[in-house]
């Protein structure tokens, strides 16, 4: 990572050459002109940001407003993590922050426990981070709603999407996270943010120490494909994809009953047979999407699946 006195700026750095031919064209942006390449190509997630179930879900009109996010996971041998916030998080927020996540990588630059410069004390102040994580490391990066929108695939940032992004980067930054084991507790939001302005578009943001050591290689990491993340079309798609990522490794395959796959998308249990049955639909066209990407679904009995992962680009 950059470690120089001036976080550095995403939309600077150089655009790589495109990797692979099998991406379908760009649609452009509204004039009509080919849009240019996508800088990131994947994501070093963390797997408890990855795995744990109900953090991300799909979310119904209307819906924010009526629930609170508490998701306890317990991974591992005696570790537990507990997201809260105001508003439970939905595709879009997922969509974001595999991004951001992504970002940090080319672009990130350590903050110290105690930074420098004061918009750098700011940010570190406002991820919260306390306990065993509070003298390591966090990453920050500056870049803009533009940049983030081309990234997530979007063909602009104003209107919705501008909104979506937006209303994502505020919902992120409230939440908070718990992680405990025997040895070690720690606590921080997932993220914390400056700017945003409408004049400039920047914006700064740093991700939590969990995500960091994900990101320089200290911690373990799932690999998130952007390319698939984007060619992605249903919110359903999206939450599936994102748990089958952080259980299945690239080349290889794993069985799952569809009830599972239905679980990634709505954690909770319901009653009505017709509801199920809508579910059970909606998971079937997810998968489709998956096979499109060129995962390989086989339903080898009714109701139970063995999804290969593709092998990962050279």
């Amino acid at each position: 990572m950059d470690q120089s006195n001036v976080i550095p700026l995403f939309d600077d750095l150089p655009i790589p050459e495109p990797q692979s031919s099998a991406s379908p064209p760009s649609s452009g942006g509204p004039s009509g002109d080919p849009a240019p390449p996508h800088r990131l190509t994947h994501a070093r997630y963390e797997p408890a940001h990855c795995l744990a179930p109900g953090l991300f879900r799909a979310l119904k009109r209307g819906e924010r407003k009526l629930k609170k996010l508490d998701v306890t996971y317990e991974f591992g041998k005696d570790q537990q993590i507990t997201f809260k916030g105001p508003e439970p998080l939905g595709a879009d927020d997922l969509r974001l922050l595999q991004v951001l996540v992504a970002m940090t990588g080319p672009a990130g630059k350590a903050l110290p426990p105690e930074p420098e410069t004061e918009p750098e004390q700011r940010l570190r102040a406002l991820l919260k981070v306390q306990g065993s994580s509070m003298h390591e490391d966090v990453t920050a990066v500056e870049t803009s709603y533009r940049q983030l929108a081309h990234e997530m695939g979007y063909t602009s940032w104003g209107g919705e999407q501008g909104k979506v992004i937006k209303a994502g980067l505020i919902r992120l930054s409230t939440v908070t996270i718990i992680a405990e084991s025997k040895s070690r507790w720690e606590a921080f939001h997932i993220l914390s943010r400056l700017g945003g302005d409408e004049i400039t578009g920047r914006i700064t943001f740093a991700v939590n120490p969990m995500i960091t050591r994900a990101v320089v290689g200290s911690g373990r990491y799932v690999r998130i494909e952007l390319e698939e993340v984007r060619r992605l079309k249903s919110d359903v798609a999206r939450l599936i994809h994102n748990r089958l990522c952080g259980w299945i490794n690239p080349g290889q395959d794993r069985e799952v009953m569809l009830e599972t796959l239905c679980s990634y998308a709505w954690p909770e249990q319901i009653a009505s047979t017709d509801a199920i049955i809508k579910r059970k639909q909606r998971a079937r066209k997810a998968l489709k999407e998956l096979q499109a990407l060129g995962w390989a679904v086989d339903e080898i009995e009714k109701g139970k699946f063995r999804i290969t992962r593709p092998a990962p680009l050279l």
